[in-house]
C-alpha cells in the first residue's frame, strides 16, 4: 500500500483510560499517564489515530450504546484540549458470545482477538498495515492487530521492568516509551 497512511490503533480501557471495569461515565474516567503525549507524537507524525475497543458492558446490559457514544464524545473533548488532536475513527464491539444479552449474545469478527475492527479501520482510513502501530494492554489486542497484518505491536504493561521485545511485539511500562519506538 505505497503512499497509504500509517495509523496508531489503540485499545481504550487500559490504554487511553484506566481500566476500572466497564467505564461508561466521564466522572469515572481517569486517563492513563502518558496518553496525551503519545497522541501528540502520533499526530506530529501524521498518523491516523484510531480507537478499537471491545465493549461487552453494552452487551451485558450494564450501559447502552448511547452511553458509550456519549463517553467517547466527552473523551474526545478532553483529548482535543489536552493533546490538541482528535480520533480519526472509533470502532467498538458490544457483543459477547456467552455473556451478551439478546442480540448481543453472539460471535462477532469485530470482537478482539478477532481482527474485524482493525481490518475495518485499515479499509476505511486507507492505512498501511506495514507502517501502522497497535497498542493494547492485553494479548487479545495484539492478536487482533496481527490478524489484520499490523506490523508494529505494543503491549502496555505498567509492571514491565523496561522496554523489551518479546515474541514479535514490544512490551513497554509507560505509554511515552512508544514514542521512542516510532523513531527506531
Amino acid at each position: 500500500m505505497s503512499g497509504a497512511r500509517a495509523g496508531l490503533i489503540l485499545d481504550r480501557d487500559g490504554v487511553i483510560n484506566v481500566d476500572t471495569g466497564f467505564v461508561h461515565r466521564i466522572e469515572d474516567c481517569r486517563f492513563v499517564p502518558g496518553i496525551f503525549d503519545l497522541l501528540r507524537a502520533a499526530r506530529a507524525r501524521d498518523f491516523a489515530i484510531v480507537v478499537a475497543t471491545n465493549q461487552s458492558g453494552i452487551g451485558r446490559g450494564y450501559f447502552s450504546e448511547a452511553d458509550f457514544h456519549r463517553l467517547m464524545e466527552e473523551i474526545g473533548h478532553v483529548v482535543a484540549a489536552q493533546a490538541g488532536t482528535v480520533f480519526d475513527a472509533v470502532y467498538f464491539c458490544p457483543d459477547h458470545p456467552t455473556e451478551g444479552i439478546g442480540v448481543y449474545r453472539r460471535e462477532n469478527d469485530w470482537r478482539k482477538p478477532h481482527p474485524g475492527m482493525m481490518r475495518q479501520a485499515i479499509a476505511d482510513l486507507g492505512l498501511d498495515p506495514a507502517r501502522s502501530w497497535a497498542v493494547g494492554d492485553k494479548m487479545r489486542d495484539l492478536e487482533a492487530a496481527a490478524g489484520a497484518g499490523i506490523a508494529n505491536l505494543v503491549l502496555f504493561d505498567e509492571d514491565a521492568a523496561s522496554v523489551t521485545r518479546s515474541h514479535g511485539h514490544w512490551v513497554v511500562p509507560k505509554l511515552t516509551d512508544v514514542v521512542a519506538l516510532f523513531d527506531r
